[in-house]
């Protein structure tokens, strides 16, 4: 599946637009405190990227369930919460079926 953040995909007409679909992954922060922000920030990394695969997969897993071949007009949304230390990470997008 091609996903492009365009909107369109050169070489490739667009034969039907399917609609907007969405993959969200979230997390909350689950107790402990830590001074070593060296830790803080490894652990932040390793959890956004973990996040963000799941979002994209569940933006895939969308797609497919639409009948897509591609999704355009990609957009992600990174949200910290610095209350609780939860995150949100979302992604959006246009299902469609492109002429390969």
């Amino acid at each position: 599946m091609i996903i492009t953040t365009t909107s369109a995909i050169e070489s490739y007409p667009i034969v039907n637009y399917l609609g907007v679909v969405t993959g969200i992954s979230m997390s909350h922060k689950k107790g402990g405190f830590t001074l070593n922000m060296d830790k803080y920030y490894t652990a932040l990394e390793a959890q956004l990227e973990t996040l963000k695969e799941e979002a994209f997969q569940k933006l895939k897993d969308n797609a497919v369930k639409l009948g897509a071949n591609a999704i355009i007009g990609v957009n992600s949304d990174i949200e910290i919460d610095g209350t609780n230390g939860g995150i949100t990470v979302s992604v959006i997008g246009t299902a469609v079926v492109c002429k390969f």
